[in-house]
């Protein structure tokens, strides 16, 4: 898939687009949009919630959330569901058409947000120590996006930046190729393939 192929490179997170949410309950810092115009098929960001407000509604599409910062936020559904993200960094996935709200537990939160139109891609997230060096492989229909929560990161191979806190590195898709992180800290790491290939 031709967007997984996007070039190698590290997003500083002093670059982020940041922007004011519709309903003006937030913001939001896009991180990485792929393709960067019209419809996105994938989208990484981080909500800075400021007060309850309801979530939009995007069907198609899956959606992951993680706590980043802030005691913590409940997540009410229409169907009487409801689930609370605490610190540290616990997640949720749900469904982008799943009608909801979100509630602050005790002040601000930032939450990344990790979104994929399922009729095109497979994400998926893992929470990671980063102790040392740990490898990424990238494929032909596999690429990794790859979000600093603590620590400092480098490749080892130093054709990529070093990652800083909040920097994202984005890792193509193509040849199959190793990529060694070295470092120590804390991470987000998302491995994004075809739908047709999960």
């Amino acid at each position: 898939m031709e967007i997984l192929n996007s070039p190698s490179r590290v997003i500083p997170a002093a670059v982020y687009h940041r922007e004011r949410w519709r309903n003006g309950l937030g913001w939001t810092r896009e991180i990485l949009r792929l393709p960067a115009q019209g419809d996105w098929q994938l989208r990484l960001s981080i909500a800075e919630i400021e007060q309850d407000a309801a979530f939009s509604a995007f069907p198609g599409v899956e959606r992951e959330l993680v706590l980043l910062e802030g005691e913590g936020l409940r997540l009410r559904f229409a169907d009487g569901r409801c689930e609370t993200l605490l610190p540290p960094h616990q997640r949720l996935r749900f469904a982008g058409e799943d009608e909801l709200s979100g509630e602050l537990v005790d002040g601000t939160t930032r939450d990344f947000n990790l979104m994929w139109r399922r009729a095109d891609l497979h994400a998926e997230l893992l929470h990671r120590p980063l102790v040392g060096s740990m490898l990424f492989f990238t494929e032909t229909q596999a690429a990794w996006a790859i979000h600093l929560l603590a620590g400092q990161a480098e490749f080892e191979d130093a054709t990529l930046p070093p990652l800083q806190v909040g920097d994202t590195a984005w890792l193509g898709a193509g040849g199959r190729r190793r990529h060694a992180l070295l470092g120590g800290g804390e991470l987000l790491a998302i491995r994004i393939r075809p739908a047709s290939a999960a």
